[in-house]
């Protein structure tokens, strides 16, 4: 049976933290820390800045910020005021953003005014009608877009600056911000988190703030507390970061130790200093960290556990490396993606070696899993490889307004299909293996080939492209293209690169670029990316 939950909203958490922990450090930033207290009181005075402006209950609020203190205090906000939080990937650019605003109504964007070299605020004049006076948007193209608000200390034309948000926070009364808490019933969606798919665009997986039951109970396997300390490089707009440390922090009491992005060397350092208990991430990070220890010899031993991506028999030697590296921390592996939470089957804190780097843990509780020939649908026999199906209250309640994409994913009985390869093992844990879809897994970042052919289809140049994956020892995997040319036309490697900079997150572009005359084709017409694979490996490796 699964264990006893009692449903509770995201808006709830800062107050009980509050209330349990008070003067208990819950966030350190770069010089910055703060109390639950302080966090609690900052949430508030968000949520109040909010619904001052207008934020009603049901709208979608864009967050485009890297990690940051008010990212923290605008999640937390938006879900206690009834609102829904649309995360965006820091490293999207025009054609990314502009695609999500659409696509999620979103009425409200926090962004920031630039980070950097990146000027976040020029990209989205390129992309949203800021008014020449005033900061209410009237936009044809994105009619449900009300305001943009600059998080920064300074004030933009068109835009609400983030000071003038917090000092209208003390126009709306304490009762006014209690009575929308009360409103916001637990079923209700709080987040989406897109994520990219066959389509060739983004999807938005919608959740409802159930998520946190998932939360709780990794909480409990992991043997969570107030002692804790969790460092958190993982960019908040992907769900690892945001359930494993935001979320994490708020249910377990653990202080959340959170740098803006990911440098190995100052994480190292970071840790040491601050005693870090927890440590999680794919491959390419505990790469790059096991290489910074290397160089800093820091003292890490305070280490005590952490979530490892484990599975794929390529990432076992740097999991091996990471934990001679790191001898103190008994790690767990789980399974995961937007669709379905972090971690719907997971491992132990007292399992084997063989179980924590070879496995992706098993079902939690309330979840069941198979493993079939994608064919037939038949179940596979213990380790033969094929799709992995998973069914349980994790998974989410379907991609916003893409109601034929959230069909296809599930069957008759309810089970959805995840579209990755796993195996089953003899002791009831399955192994992740890859992916059936051709996606890529460019350092952590999920990439969808079909966008970016969709881009290159524009160039004038381009007559067909395909973009299959290259192993890449520090990112996993890269994107070549394959590149079909108009008859006549001119074009060269550096002009189709050239082309995706600034429409596209960095790691969407190609990083390698092979004309081609003709296509390996299927008897249906499709093209055989898989021999266009073994071509880029002996083209590029």
């Amino acid at each position: 049976m699964p264990e006893p939950y009692t449903k509770t909203t995201f808006g709830e958490l800062p107050a009980r933290m509050a209330a349990r922990f008070s003067d208990r450090e819950g966030l350190v930033f770069e010089d910055r820390r703060y109390s639950f207290a302080e966090m609690a009181a900052r949430i508030d005075r968000a949520a109040k800045g909010l619904i001052a402006i207008g934020v009603l209950p049901g709208d979608k609020v864009g967050l485009w910020l890297l990690n940051q203190p008010e990212w923290m205090d605008l999640m937390f906000a938006v879900a206690k005021i009834g609102a829904v939080l649309v995360p965006i990937n820091t490293r999207f650019r025009t054609r990314d953003l502009e695609y999500v605003l659409t696509q999620s109504d979103c009425a409200f964007l926090l962004c920031h005014d630039t980070s950097g070299p990146i000027d976040y605020l020029e990209m989205v004049r390129e992309v949203v009608a800021l008014p020449a006076e005033g900061t209410a948007i009237n936009d044809p193209e994105r009619p449900e877009m009300r305001a943009v608000i600059t998080v920064s200390d300074n004030k933009h034309r068109g835009t609400i600056a983030w000071a003038d948000l917090l000092v209208g926070a003390g126009t709306v009364a304490d009762d006014t911000l209690a009575a929308r808490a009360a409103d916001v019933d637990p079923d209700d969606p709080v987040f989406f988190m897109y994520t990219s798919g066959t389509t060739g665009f983004p999807k938005g997986a919608v959740h409802t703030h159930n998520l946190l039951r998932l939360i709780v109970f990794r909480a409990k396997r992991m043997a969570m507390s107030e002692n804790d300390v969790i460092l958190n490089y993982l960019p908040l707009f992907h769900l690892f970061g945001f359930s494993e440390g935001a979320l994490m922090s708020m249910v377990s009491g653990a202080k959340q130790v959170l740098t803006a992005s990911f440098d190995p060397d100052e994480c190292i350092q970071l840790a040491a200093r601050e005693r870090a208990t927890i440590m999680h991430g794919f491959e390419t990070h505990l790469k790059e960290m096991v290489e910074a220890q290397q160089r800093h010899r820091g003292d890490l031993s305070s280490l005590r556990t952490g979530i490892f991506a484990a599975g794929m028999q390529s990432a076992v030697p740097i999991f091996r490396r990471a934990l001679e590296a790191f001898p103190t921390m008994r790690t767990v592996s789980g399974f995961g993606m937007s669709e379905v939470g972090v971690g719907v089957t997971f491992g132990a804190l007292d399992d084997d070696l063989s179980r924590r780097l070879e496995s992706s843990g098993g079902p939690i509780d309330g979840h069941e899993v198979r493993i079939v020939d994608p064919d037939t649908g038949a179940d596979q026999p213990v380790g033969i490889p094929g799709e992995l199906l998973v069914r349980g209250y994790g998974i989410m309640q379907g991609y916003y307004k893409k109601p034929e994409e959230t069909a296809k994913c599930y069957d008759a009985d309810g089970w959805f299909h995840t579209g990755d390869t796993a195996s089953m093992r003899e002791d009831g844990y399955i192994r992740f293996l890859g992916r059936y879809k051709d996606m890529l897994k460019v350092g952590g970042e999920n990439v969808d080939p079909m966008e970016t052919e969709g881009l290159l289809l524009d160039h004038p140049a381009v007559h067909q492209v395909a973009i299959v994956s290259l192993p890449d020892p520090t990112l996993t995997e890269v994107p070549v293209a394959f590149v079909e040319k108009i008859p006549g036309a001119d074009a060269t490697d550096d002009d189709i690169i050239a082309y995706c900079r600034g429409k596209v997150a960095s790691f969407k572009i190609p990083r390698h670029v092979q004309f081609v005359e003709d296509w390996p084709m299927t008897a249906s017409g499709k093209i055989r990316k898989m021999n266009l694979r073994e071509t880029a490996k002996e083209l590029f490796l």
